[in-house]
């Protein structure tokens, strides 16, 4: 993407390009988040618990999508683009599927297990704080750069939501917490799709450089 993508999901890659500390940092951000978000969200299904089934596909989502991007390092910023938009409405589609699972559970609700739940929100908060500190020595810099390391510090505070909702199904035995918090994931998810799908919009609309 280019240098003023402001959702900055795919990292710099002109950095990425030229620094291979970065690089590495991004592969082993890439493996935590999809390598995690495959376990979490086999553990929503277990606890029967949307908030985490909703944090997996964010986990999944932004492992994704930097996956692809320092995949196409070597593409043209167009080619770039044009998976960027793919992967934009695949995430939107998803964060659209997390909210219709959410209101069909409105309708048979049903407690998860907050125990198991909980368990899971704080492994997930672990997984997200040691992103967030493998990035926090290239949070400074560019807009990019900085968004990558915001990224993974915003994932942690859902996960601190994925807790609290854990405690208070436990404390009022309602699966209410639970579903109010995959909802608001979902609609962070969808934002996120949202700024991805505009970028690469904004970038196919662009003149082609040479021509």
């Amino acid at each position: 993407m280019s240098e003023d993508n402001s959702c900055g999901c795919h990292g710099d890659t002109e950095r990425a390009e030229r620094d291979p500390a970065y690089r590495r940092a991004l592969w082993l951000v890439v493996l935590l988040n999809i390598g995690f978000g495959l376990i979490e969200i086999v553990g929503g299904f277990i606890a029967g618990s949307q908030a985490l089934k909703a944090d997996a596909l964010d986990f999944l989502g932004d492992g994704s999508i930097t996956f692809v991007g320092l995949l196409a390092l070597a593409w043209s910023e167009r080619s770039r683009a044009k998976v960027a938009l793919v992967q934009g409405l695949f995430l939107a589609g998803l964060g659209l599927f997390v909210i219709g699972m959410a209101a069909w559970r409105a309708l048979n609700a049903v407690p998860p297990e907050a125990e198991l739940m909980g368990g899971i929100g704080v492994v997930a908060l672990a997984v997200n704080v040691a992103a967030a500190w493998i990035l926090s020595r290239f949070r400074e810099g560019d807009a990019n750069v900085r968004a990558v390391w915001l990224f993974s510090r915003n994932d942690a505070l859902a996960n601190v939501a994925v807790i609290v909702a854990a405690g208070l199904v436990f404390w009022t035995r309602s699966a209410w917490p639970d579903l109010i918090v995959a909802a608001v994931i979902a609609l962070l998810f969808l934002h996120s799709a949202y700024e991805i799908v505009r970028d690469a919009r904004r970038e196919l609309q662009e003149p082609v450089h040479g021509t």
